[in-house]
C-alpha cells in the first residue's frame, strides 16, 4: 500500500462525493467528467435517502451518491463542470484526500487525468463499459 500523507501538490489524488436527483443524471455528468479527463472513474451508486434542512424546512428525499477519483490540480475544474451541469442550485461537491492506497490505482488515477498531452485514452469496450487492458 502506498501513503499519500503530505501529498497535497496538485497531483494528490482526491475521492469526490457528489450527489444527483437521479441515476440518469449522475451518469451523464459522470460520462462528461471523464471524457474531459476531470476524473478517472466515477462509481454511481444505488439511490439513498437524504435528509436536510433546506429553505428552513427539514427534506427527506431519493438522491443518486456518486464518488470521482481525480486530483487536486483536476478539482476547481471538475467543480465547475458538475456546477454547470447540475440541476441543484447548490449541488455537493465534496472533496477528500487520499491518504494511501494501492499505488498502482493511485498512479493509474494520476495518468488518467493528466491533461492533454499526457498518456493516452484507454479505449473502452461500448458493450459492457469496462476499459480494455492497457498494453504493457
Amino acid at each position: 500500500m502506498s501513503h499519500e500523507p503530505g501529498r497535497e501538490s496538485a497531483d494528490g489524488v482526491v475521492g469526490v462525493y457528489l450527489t444527483f436527483p437521479d441515476a440518469a443524471t449522475a451518469e451523464g455528468v459522470a460520462e462528461a467528467l471523464v471524457a474531459e479527463r476531470l476524473v478517472a472513474c466515477v462509481n454511481v451508486l444505488p439511490p439513498v435517502r437524504s435528509v436536510y434542512r433546506w429553505d428552513g424546512r427539514v427534506v427527506r428525499e431519493a438522491e443518486v451518491v456518486a464518488w470521482a477519483k481525480t486530483t487536486r490540480g483536476r478539482l476547481d475544474a471538475l467543480t465547475a463542470a458538475v456546477e454547470a451541469r447540475h440541476p441543484y442550485d447548490v449541488p455537493c461537491v465534496v472533496a477528500y484526500p487520499a491518504v494511501g492506497g494501492s499505488a498502482a490505482y493511485l498512479d493509474w488515477v494520476r495518468d488518467e487525468v493528466a491533461p492533454a498531452g499526457g498518456p493516452q485514452d484507454v479505449a473502452s469496450d461500448v458493450s459492457s463499459g469496462v476499459p480494455e487492458e492497457p498494453a504493457r
